[in-house]
């Protein structure tokens, strides 16, 4: 599957997605839910490296929460996936989610989810 379908399947399954984008690991945009991509990939690029120097090693994943929504940073392989959601996300979802984004966006095999978000997520559950 491709990062855009792998992008529209996200935002059709998983709700308290509001934006997403997928970046490389030489930061060029992969694929974006929302014009301005580029924007969002370079700050959260930036951040990535703050705490990477703060904590000798780079970030596997990263929540920052705010009153009105959170940005949700996660990696995997030689991709990195940023999203925002609306306040009071469940953050262990949100997570998984972006995970099995990032799993299916690196299956050229993988199919479009069905739109049933119950379904993915009992389909993919071990």
């Amino acid at each position: 599957m491709d990062v855009a379908q792998a992008l529209a399947d996200l935002t059709q399954i998983s709700s308290q997605i509001e934006q997403a984008v997928v970046v490389g690991s030489d930061g060029a945009v992969l694929g974006s839910t929302f014009e301005g991509g580029e924007r969002l990939a370079a700050v959260i690029g930036r951040l990535l490296r703050e705490a990477e120097t703060a904590r000798g090693r780079p970030p596997q994943q990263l929540e920052a929460a705010m009153r009105d929504g959170s940005v949700f940073v996660l990696r995997d392989g030689d991709r990195t996936i940023m999203a925002t959601t609306g306040p009071a996300p469940t953050v262990g979802l949100v997570f998984y989610d972006l995970k099995s984004c990032l799993k299916a966006a690196a299956d050229p095999q993988a199919e479009p989810s069905s739109g049933d978000p119950a379904e993915s997520r009992a389909d993919s559950a071990p």
